[in-house]
């Protein structure tokens, strides 16, 4: 990727009279005081209700959850003690839309969220009316205002909503009137300066940014907050495009200037009195910098399989065989020797030729990306051989104004297909490639198996992201890679008119007007979570799965696609973890849960540690290890898990199966750690050389007292399963919260809610 594009600031940054200046440089105000001036602090400040500017205990405005998520929130809440929906909550039915598997479940699922609508005073979104983001960007964004989704791309930046997708739990308390915690995150300023050439779009952008943040973790958990000449001439939908891809970079939010062109998207909406102009105050201080010049921004693609291999179209064809090279060797980190992957078998005479092309959802369906895309294939063909085309809308009022002007008949004139607002594309619930198929998308995501296929059934499929102009251009040259710089074409801009007549005929908007007395109606699949165990005075753990991937996604730990239908049935949902990435994962766990193992493995325990010699401290401290004093379950170790999804069921499917920790060198996000806690499991970490291996059990006597007394260690033993001596190490966890520890303690978020209630 070129150094033109983009380059980072590692060191403070002051942000005056629309410049960036080296804090190092300048004689300002103290950092903590000129921190105060960013627009992220100001909005923080507004929601924090702890009293205390560096841990914050935020309550949110909004929520939205789409019908993959909804249901084990509601029914987690429910068991808690929910009685009303206190804030606007939006359940939208965006991902199990199609009703496809298992005969009635998915439909069930609508129903259950219709009914909940109606009893707890919620906002239901029928199946293929909207995705969640857009109905969110349209209906309930609001400048200075912030929202939590649970899906990790809740991202309302652009329109100057500060949004963040977290799991499940954490929506749970917001529902129950408890506060989302944490420390204060730093700020990181994303100055934009030049302006777009024409073929260049949002996605571009957002690769280069993902491309030059992720791999070293350089703005994880922290606030981007756009600012800079650059943005006046980005329109709202480019802004919005760029915005929902700041996910990929690991960071926690994102908030940008606002403007009049902010003021027309929310006229246009009915809602003009959701805008305010916000801009940082003269002099803020950000810890941070990544400065990006839209001029020199060109055509990009992500190359299988993380929105961070990033290049520029002309890097990669000027370095083809190398690069497809290098992709291909990297997946074998991923997919071992169960199938065969490769990429250099699709180029012919010097050209990249791929099979399929998608531009869908909250990232590549919105109005100007789909109008760009039709003034470049107007009149031309994708042709009649292997390469298609499908176009998913965000929205039914974007789809109505795409059929009012004419963009839908030229799209389908030159082949491509249109469907509904659907996220399917985006986790494999639709467009799932043939086999050894490369699929271009305009979407947030192409980690391995997302698209779909099955590894473990002999299938690979991949897909490289794009942006919609770059996915037409390659449309219009019927598969032939090709940046849409490339093709000569005047981009008309027609301008939006959104019809909120739709929404006012289909969605049941029942914020304020909950209905005690409706009935809920659950259909078979919809089931109650298991009784989850408190946490005793010790903890051994078997570990049940060894994995040492870079990286590890959501979509590994439990996969998305056909799954997502039993998400409302947790043991039936159970069955599926970690089945493409180690399918012997449910089997050890499962074993772990049974009565005679567990009796096994406290006697091997007794027997090995009582016997063992630990140098000058001993092992003879250690006090009889019992099943009524000592929690037995199983573990997993991965390097770093938890990329991606939001989806709270990454952890609880573990917890289901008897999980109690996950040992890592570090976790890749917030949200799958807290994932972790909320569903009762230590989220432990190690230094060093690994000390145990796959199978071998893990004793760590007093954790219960470790972690609710407020240290950050503990001394752990481990039982190796070859029968050689025992050794000794510790296991580290970062800082958690009182209420952390007490949820941890508790066995679960629900347990924690039921005792304190």
């Amino acid at each position: 990727m070129k150094d033109s594009m983009l380059r980072r600031i590692p060191t403070g940054v002051i942000y005056e009279n629309g410049h960036l200046i080296s804090a190092a440089d300048h004689d300002c105000e103290p950092a903590d005081l000129a921190a105060k001036k960013t627009l992220a602090y100001k909005i923080l400040t507004a929601h924090n209700k702890s009293g205390n500017p560096d841990k914050l205990q935020i309550r949110f405005d909004a929520m939205a959850s789409h019908d993959i998520t909804y249901v084990g929130i509601i029914q987690t809440a429910r068991a808690s003690g929910l009685t009303e929906f206190p804030m606007p909550y939006v359940l939208t039915n965006c991902h199990n839309s199609l009703c496809a598997v298992g005969g009635t479940i998915n439909e069930d699922d609508h129903v259950f969220g219709l009914t909940c609508a109606k009893k707890y005073g919620g906002i239901y979104v029928p199946p293929h009316l909207a995705v969640i983001h857009q109905y969110a960007r349209e209906m309930l964004a609001g400048c200075g205002k912030m929202i939590l989704g649970s899906d990790s791309h809740t991202r309302y930046g652009a329109l100057g909503t500060m949004a963040i997708g977290e799991g499940g739990p954490e929506l749970v308390k917001q529902l129950l009137l408890q506060t989302y915690d944490i420390d204060r995150p730093e700020v990181v300023a994303v100055y934009l300066t030049g302006q777009l050439r024409p073929g260049v779009g949002p996605q571009d952008v957002a690769i280069a940014l993902v491309g030059a943040t992720f791999p070293d973790g350089f703005v994880k958990n922290k606030v981007l907050e756009f600012v800079g000449p650059g943005i006046k001439d980005l329109s709202v939908d480019m802004r919005i495009g760029i915005d929902v891809m700041t996910t990929e970079t690991t960071c926690l939010s994102s908030i940008w200037e606002t403007d009049e062109r902010v003021r027309e998207f929310y006229e246009i909406h009915g809602r003009a009195g959701d805008f305010r102009e916000l801009h940082p105050e003269n002099g803020a201080y950000y810890d941070s910098a990544v400065v990006i010049n839209l001029s020199e921004i060109e055509p990009m693609i992500a190359l299988p399989f993380h929105p961070s291999n990033a290049y520029t179209i002309s890097e990669l064809y000027e370095n083809l065989d190398d690069i497809l090279y290098e992709t291909e060797q990297k997946a074998k980190v991923s997919f071992g020797d169960r199938v065969q992957f490769t990429l250099r078998d699709k180029v012919k005479n010097g050209k990249l030729l791929v099979e399929q092309a998608v531009i869908a959802g909250c990232a590549g369906g919105g109005f100007e990306n789909l109008t760009d895309a039709a003034d470049i294939l107007r009149g031309g063909s994708i042709g009649n051989g292997e390469f298609s085309l499908s176009i998913y809308p965000a929205s039914q009022p974007v789809y109505m104004e795409l059929l009012k002007n004419g963009s839908i008949a030229d799209l389908a004139a030159s082949g491509a297909t249109i469907r509904t607002a659907f996220c399917g594309p985006c986790f494999g619930a639709g467009d799932v490639p043939a086999n050894k198929g490369l699929s271009i998308r305009h979407s947030t995501r192409n980690f391995p198996n997302r698209e779909g296929s099955k590894p473990a059934s002999g299938q690979i499929a991949s897909v490289a992201l794009m942006d919609a102009r770059s996915i037409a251009a390659t449309a219009l040259n019927q598969g032939v890679l090709t940046p849409a710089t490339q093709i000569d074409v005047d981009f008309t801009k027609p301008k939006y008119f959104f019809d909120g007549s739709i929404y006012e005929k289909r969605v049941y908007n029942g914020f304020g007007k909950a209905e005690p007395d409706a009935e809920i109606k659950r259909g078979p699949n919809i089931v109650d979570w298991p009784k989850m165990e408190a946490l005793r005075e010790n903890l051994l753990l078997q570990v049940v799965s060894e994995i040492h991937d870079p990286v590890t996604t959501t979509d590994e730990l439990i996969p998305s696609g056909e799954t997502s239908s039993y998400r409302s049935n947790p043991l039936g949902l159970a069955e599926f973890t970690l089945s493409r990435k180690d399918p012997d994962y449910v089997g050890r766990a499962k074993e772990v849960q049974r009565k005679e193992m567990q009796d096994k493995m406290l006697a091997a325990a007794n027997a090995v540690l009582g016997a063992a010699s630990f140098g000058a401290e001993g092992a003879s401290g250690l006090s009889p290890i019992t099943a009524e004093n000592t929690t037995v379950g199983s573990t997993i170790y991965a390097t770093k898990p938890g990329d991606g999804s939001a989806r709270e069921q990454a952890a609880s499917c573990q917890r289901v199966l008897g999980g109690a920790a996950n040992i890592a060198r570090e976790y890749a996000t917030k949200r799958y750690r807290s994932n972790l806690i909320n569903w009762g499991m230590i989220p432990f970490t190690v230094e060093g050389e690994l000390p145990f291996k796959n199978l071998d059990c893990i004793y760590v006597p007093g954790i219960l007292g470790k972690l609710t007394g407020g240290e950050l260690e503990a001394e752990a033993y481990v039982i190796p399963q070859d029968g050689s001596a025992p050794r000794k190490f510790k296991l580290q966890w970062s800082a958690l919260t009182p209420e952390e520890r007490e949820i941890i303690a508790k066995g679960c978020l629900i347990n924690y809610n039921n005792r304190n209630m």
